[in-house]
């Protein structure tokens, strides 16, 4: 009853609907971020405020008859987790740091990444799977996996729009786990 009233003031962009959301759901949502930032502890108060305000900016992606409210805000957090280690990995491996600041094993950070994307694909056929890390991980040409795998752009193309709309279904039906 409770996450209907979140919802229902959120969705009215009423002040009061993202109270009760912290009020409620910030150990959660803290803990998801944590997990998932791992070494990364330093934007973790970061993080947790953007998963809030993407809360706030795409309440209209939640549907109650396809996922859990509480699933759901799990998922925004995993994902923007996710994406804070993508930014701030490609920040350390830029930088150099004092040895007076906190050493972060970038190696760690890359396979945490690799292991959470390969859990993603995991859902994707044999072939859908390679199609989506030739595409979309490193980056070949459209024409060339075509070719590769003797079949026609536009049947590259309807396999990775197929991959995405049934990784986007297991996700939503899952809460991102």
């Amino acid at each position: 009853m409770e996450d209907k009233v979140i919802v229902k003031q959120i969705k009215k962009k009423n002040q009061k609907g993202m109270e009760f959301l912290i009020d409620t759901y910030n150990p959660l949502i803290t803990s998801v971020v944590r997990y998932h930032l791992g070494k990364l502890s330093m934007y973790e108060q970061e993080c947790i405020s953007d998963t809030f305000f993407a809360i706030w900016d795409n309440i209209e992606g939640f549907c109650e008859d396809k996922n859990s409210f509480k699933n759901w805000i799990c998922a925004v957090a995993k994902y923007k987790a996710i994406d804070y280690k993508r930014k701030y990995l490609n920040k350390i491996e830029t930088s150099t740091f004092d040895e007076n600041y906190l050493y972060i094993d970038k190696n760690l950070l890359n396979i945490e990444i690799k292991d959470e994307i390969e859990q993603i694909l995991n859902f994707l056929s044999k072939e859908e799977k390679e199609i989506f890390k030739r595409y979309y991980i490193n980056d070949e040409n459209i024409n060339n996996i075509a070719k590769d795998k003797k079949l026609s752009v536009s049947s590259i193309y309807s396999k990775l729009s197929r991959g995405r709309n049934k990784l986007r279904k297991i996700l939503l039906k899952e809460g991102g786990k």
